[in-house]
């Protein structure tokens, strides 16, 4: 049954149809017949996807609508938006992957049965998957708003049992971000294995800005693994743990909050922290969060949201545990950070700065910086940390200027590795270089790389 709801835009009917936008507009022209439109705005239009698809099927121009592409459109064009089709599907794929037979028990039947069985058996899934922390970002919909919802759930099924279920979840998930790139700032793929492998192998993980689970979703399964995240955005912490869930089988936790403001896991003790933080936050509470307990190496500065970030990554960490955050690479050399940035050399909690090159990740103009974190457990004698550049590797011939990531991937963590075991590097010119914590602790302890 479709849903009359869906709507669909001129470009996804082109899609539909395998054809250019041009040939819709002409379409509309040339036939009176040709659906009205129901939503949109004068200059963008949408359309009833169920009247677009039996107006395509009577002019033979709709033999057959590919799955993904049906599914694509009726997830797109869900009367109650994107994001609320996104994690319906996924609560219901979670069902299809985890108990099989329970959905195709309340599958069977009508739309309205479906709708009201659903619920309950969401919950036995979600309850232990999402529910033991505060906050939970995933509850069971109730059958009002699984209704309009249905299509799409069926929808996802059909396609989950041709491609799997995790694989369906990624190509919507894909699908949503591509479609709406201002709304997200996602880690890109090849960036999130590079933060994990510096972290290493981990048995539990936060990342406390988990965006849409991109890192989380990069750390290498293990035995007994707990994996937590959180976020300000209560959508983007839903589909973080749905994403998750279907991905492994280890403890999913994700809590919906902001997590200096709020932080759902004040007790955790984690062995690695991940994070990609909002950059350059004025407001991330700086005048409600004066005397809290996380600020051990110095009150940041209005300005320094990304060093709040970083002493909270730090606090969630057990003693001789592992972060690696993602900063801009303005937090090397601000002035207004640089007592903080002392207190994290002098105490040993700064054990690395890599400059990465631009085109990391957005924003893609800046050689955005990681920074490797560790707890400090003991002290050591004389302190160094490793400075990397990687943006100066050569270019390989026939690139066009432009660096193969694999080869950043394997100079840093070749760096790292080494200095990780043996507490100092040999220099490499030009690329990387253990320094002494005493010379960085200048008037202006700026950390970037390039400097040094």
């Amino acid at each position: 049954m479709q849903d009359n709801g869906t709507e669909v835009t001129a470009a996804g009917i082109a899609r539909l149809a395998g054809v250019g936008r041009a040939a819709v507009s002409n379409w509309r022209r040339r036939h009176t017949d040709f659906p009205r439109p129901v939503g949109g705005t004068e200059t963008s239009p949408s359309f009833a996807l169920a009247e677009v698809e039996a107006w395509l099927r009577k002019q033979g121009k709709l033999a057959e609508v590919p799955l993904k592409e049906r599914v694509w459109q009726q997830l797109a064009g869900h009367p109650a938006g994107p994001v609320t089709a996104l994690v319906h599907a996924g609560c219901a794929l979670l069902l299809v992957h985890d108990r099989h037979p329970v959905w195709l028990e309340v599958s069977a039947g009508s739309d309205q049965r479906l709708a009201k069985l659903l619920p309950h058996s969401l919950d036995q899934v979600l309850t232990p998957r999402f529910g033991m922390v505060r906050r939970p970002a995933v509850t069971a919909p109730t059958a009002a708003a699984l209704l309009p919802s249905v299509p799409l759930l069926r929808g996802v099924a059909e396609l989950a049992a041709e491609t799997g279920a995790r694989q369906t979840f990624e190509f919507l998930l894909a699908r949503h971000l591509d479609a709406n790139p201002r709304q997200y700032t996602p880690t890109p793929a090849d960036l999130a294995r590079l933060m994990a492998d510096l972290a290493g192998p981990t048995t539990t993980v936060l990342d406390p800005a988990c965006g849409t689970g991109a890192l989380l979703q990069a750390v290498e399964p293990r035995p007994d693994q707990e994996v937590f995240g959180q976020d300000s955005a209560p959508e983007s912490a839903a589909l973080t743990a749905l994403r998750l869930a279907l991905h492994t089988r280890s403890t999913v936790r994700t809590a919906a909050a902001d997590s200096l403001r709020a932080d759902a896991y004040g007790t955790l003790r984690a062995d690695t922290v991940l994070c990609h933080p909002p950059f350059n936050e004025r407001n991330w509470g700086h005048d409600e969060l004066a005397y809290d307990p996380r600020w051990e190496y110095g009150f940041p500065a209005r300005t320094e949201s990304e060093l709040a970030w970083v002493q909270h990554a730090l606090a969630r960490l057990r003693d001789g545990g592992t972060a690696v955050l993602l900063m801009p690479p303005a937090a090397a050399g601000r002035r207004s950070g640089r007592r903080i940035r002392a207190d994290l050399l002098r105490r040993g909690a700064l054990r690395a700065v890599i400059a990465l090159p631009a085109g990391a990740a957005p924003p893609h103009n800046l050689p955005l910086h990681l920074w490797v974190l560790r707890r400090p457990d003991r002290a050591s004698a004389q302190p160094e940390v490793l400075l990397v550049d990687a943006g100066h590797l050569p270019r390989p011939q026939g690139s066009g200027g432009v660096l193969d990531r694999e080869d950043v991937r394997a100079a840093v963590l070749e760096a790292w590795r080494a200095f990780d075991r043996d507490g100092t590097v040999p220099e490499r010119p030009g690329l990387s270089r253990s320094v002494p914590v005493i010379e960085l602790l200048d008037d202006d302890v700026d950390l970037a790389p390039a400097r040094h």
